[in-house]
């Protein structure tokens, strides 16, 4: 624990000199606790981040990405450095990417990655830089980003200077690499990922061009070589089971493969490496390296990128709170930005999704879609924040149907991973179809949505148990831990959302199917134990059942990443019947209280992360959402590497603090209706752009009775009372001015 003291007293010691947004981002929230994220460098949606890479290596590892599952580059528990990754996943539960790992290196050459990393001091990390100091070799190592371009600067000792690319190691589960030498200060390859969470046909090629900024005195390359059981080879008294090529020059492939530079340099004498990648061609990756950065000029790109960010972050002006609230609140809209990022290279082309064709955009073409998770809030805050990237976004998630035949579920450099369950981009898309964003065909998007409705379960690659579901009105339990009461519930609220789509293009028969699926969900309710529960195909409950099976992400029958209490509630679309099918407000509000009470609510954990706001529901019980609201932002939410629940999962934890910071969250997406909060701040001004709200602007203000107030007493929504505690989309982006009247006492 002494290197994450460490590391937040060098991050709070910056921020105590804040001005900017940008100046309130600590990169190294989430770094522990299975946040998964990382303090990399990046830009807004960036395709490209440079990444320390720390979770492989020596022994004394606590966590190893070769001795164990683990999805991030970088873990603050981790103090072994074993180079910079280039293009890597932000706040994922499935290791992937994480690959081109360049690392420095002095004294005599050691292409072993077990031997040649470093322990490190000295770190720092703001939004598009990294930095620290290798104890092994007295080397400064420092990365900035451009959007498809990584840069990276060297600061060396007098003496042997080296430089390694590896490309046999990595997060991902592929190893397979090519690489060729253009210059004595240019290379340039190929490298395989994929199998992200496993699945085996996942996987894709990254393309990259690397170039240094003074030519080395040697190089070339190294490869791994099988065991040589009971022959002396020469070389493996040099490397061991590495053998380095010092007069071959040509083209090398393999599975662990790599090429060294070496230098005599002297004291404190720099060297700069660029990387550029596409996910098209090798002269693609080098077009977007000459583009965007046709020089070396580390400070420049740097700057470049910290005005992005800042440009970004400033959509929010937050004033007020503690200095710690705003280092989490900006952290957390940085973290919301980082994912999907964007695909296309500067010249539009694009890797069609699930195709050996080159697309072509004029517009932006985003990756990384992990919607099982960000449906639920992140879609919502960025048709709020940025309309113009969520109608991009749409119009890719379009795109690749036309491409591929169906829907994104979780897609990942346009390979579909099938990751999680549920059918999740319809919820997405018609939350943002709801609340007015509209650049898009509606009726193609509804025929897109509507395959993976009603196509048979054998033929259709979203709802695969859909034959049950279309017959049945639910799953049944097949197979011990199939998740099957988690499949039903995805498809719920999919329909649901599916209903209301139908409904407003005059769709009515289909808006009744799909309503009347979505009502499937009291199939479940078993009144013994007030709980869902999992059906068998006899139409009989599971036994033996509890409720609790799975709290700990063990498998349960029926439920995936969770337990009954974690998805009883997750009804959002009919909360009222939810309440009815328990036995009425009491028996659901005392039953929701004590998932609170009993610590059954898990906060990372996407199904009941809407949890809170459901009391608002109910008159009278209003007053216990923002009790539980802030409790939960006290606890779980910090400036510190354990600061955020658990799993990022790609900008969903964030964004639920971002809402309840402000005072408002989207309870139920595709309900264009926002569950209000007490706000954090005293003052909240959101830029809205004018293009979609032309009132431009929202200014949020809270005035308390007493500085713990948290309990709400009035709103005032453009100046005119606010009946209830919710408000609806277009009232918010219309009102101009929120103004909240807070009180200590909840009565």
């Amino acid at each position: 624990m002494k290197k994450q003291l460490t590391t937040f007293l060098l991050c709070g010691s910056l921020f105590a000199m804040a001005q900017e947004p940008v100046d309130f981002v600590n990169p190294f929230i989430g770094t522990s606790n299975y946040g998964t994220t990382n303090p990399g460098a990046v830009c807004p949606q960036g395709l490209m981040s440079v990444t320390p890479f720390n979770v492989m290596g020596s022994e004394s590892n606590r966590f190893d990405k070769d001795s164990q599952w683990w999805s991030t580059p970088y873990s603050a528990d981790n103090e072994y450095f074993t180079g910079f990754s280039h293009v890597n996943l932000s706040g994922v539960g499935c290791p992937e990417l994480g690959s081109l790992l360049l690392m420095p290196t002095s004294g005599k050459i050691n292409v072993d990655y077990h031997e040649y990393g470093s322990k490190y001091t000295d770190e720092v990390a703001h939004p598009g830089y990294y930095s620290n100091v290798l104890s092994k070799y007295g080397i400064k190592t420092e990365a900035t980003a451009s959007m498809r371009t990584g840069l990276s600067r060297f600061t060396f000792p007098k003496g042997q200077g080296n430089i390694l690319l590896n490309l046999g190691e990595g997060l991902t589960n592929e190893s397979g690499a090519t690489v060729r030498m253009v210059s004595d200060t240019e290379i340039e390859g190929s490298k395989l990922l994929g199998t992200f969470c496993y699945v085996p046909q996942a996987v894709f090629p990254i393309y990259f061009v690397m170039k240094v900024s003074k030519a080395p005195k040697e190089m070339g390359y190294w490869k791994k070589q099988r065991e040589m059981k009971g022959v002396e080879a020469e070389w493996d008294i040099h490397s061991g089971k590495y053998k380095i090529y010092t007069q071959y020059n040509r083209e090398m492939s393999g599975d662990d493969i790599g090429v060294w530079f070496t230098y005599d340099t002297e004291e404190n004498e720099q060297i700069e490496v660029k990387v550029g990648v596409s996910f098209v061609s090798i002269e693609n990756a080098r077009l977007n390296m000459n583009t965007e950065q046709p020089g070396f000029d580390f400070d420049k790109v740097y700057a470049n990128a910290r005005s992005q960010w800042n440009k970004d972050l400033s959509r929010i002006k937050v004033e007020g709170g503690t200095e710690e609230e705003k280092i989490v609140f900006y952290t957390s809209m940085y973290h919301l930005l980082i994912h999907p990022n964007i695909l296309q290279d500067v010249n539009g082309q694009y890797p069609k999704m699930e195709s050996l064709e080159t697309g072509y955009t004029d517009k932006t073409r985003y990756t990384v879609f992990s919607l099982w998770d960000t449906y639920r809030n992140v879609s919502t805050m960025m048709t709020l924040l940025f309309p113009d990237r969520q109608m991009d976004i749409i119009n890719t998630m379009l795109d690749m149907y036309k491409e591929n035949g169906w829907l994104p579920k979780w897609e990942l450099y346009g390979r579909e991973t099938f990751t999680m369950e549920g059918d999740p981009s319809i919820p997405y898309i018609v939350d943002a179809w709801m609340r007015g964003l509209r650049d898009f065909d509606a009726n193609f998007a509804y025929e897109a949505m509507r395959k993976g409705a009603t196509t048979p379960g054998e033929y259709n690659l979203l709802r695969p148990d859909a034959n049950d579901y279309f017959s049945k009105g639910y799953v049944p339990l097949r197979e011990q831990y199939d998740n099957s009461v988690s499949h039903a519930l995805e498809y719920y609220i999919a329909d649901w959302n599916l209903s209301k789509f139908a409904q407003a293009l005059g769709k009515k028969e289909d808006a009744k199917l799909f309503y009347d699926r979505s009502m499937g969900y009291k199939h479940y309710y078993s009144k013994e134990y007030g709980t869902f529960r999992p059906i068998l195909p006899d139409k009989t409950f599971y036994s033996p059942f509890d409720p609790l099976q799975g709290a700990d992400f063990e498998p349960n029958p029926g439920f995936h990443e969770g337990n009954a209490w974690n998805y009883t509630f997750y009804v959002p679309h009919d909360v009222k019947g939810l309440a009815k099918l328990m036995g009425g407000q009491k028996n659901f509000v005392d039953k929701l209280q004590m998932v609170f009470d009993k610590g059954y609510y898990d906060p990372a954990n996407e199904p009941d992360i809407a949890y809170p706001y459901l009391f608002s529901y109910f008159k009278g019980e209003e007053w216990r959402t923002s009790k539980i609201v802030r409790q939960l932002l006290k606890d779980y939410y910090k400036n510190a590497v354990d600061g955020l629940p658990g799993n990022e999962d790609t900008g969903t934890m964030s964004t639920w603090a971002l809402f309840s910071m402000m005072g408002f969250y989207p309870a139920c997406p595709g309900d264009v209706n926002f569950v209000v909060t007490s706000p954090v701040f005293d003052k909240v001004t959101i830029q809205l752009d004018e293009r979609y709200y032309p009132k431009g602007e929202l200014v949020i203000t809270t005035k308390k009775s007493s500085p713990d107030a948290i309990y709400i007493k009035n709103i005032k929504a453009g100046g005119k009372d606010v009946k209830g505690f919710t408000l609806s989309h277009e009232e918010l982006v219309n009102a101009g001015t929120l103004e909240f009247t807070l009180d200590s006492s909840s009565k």
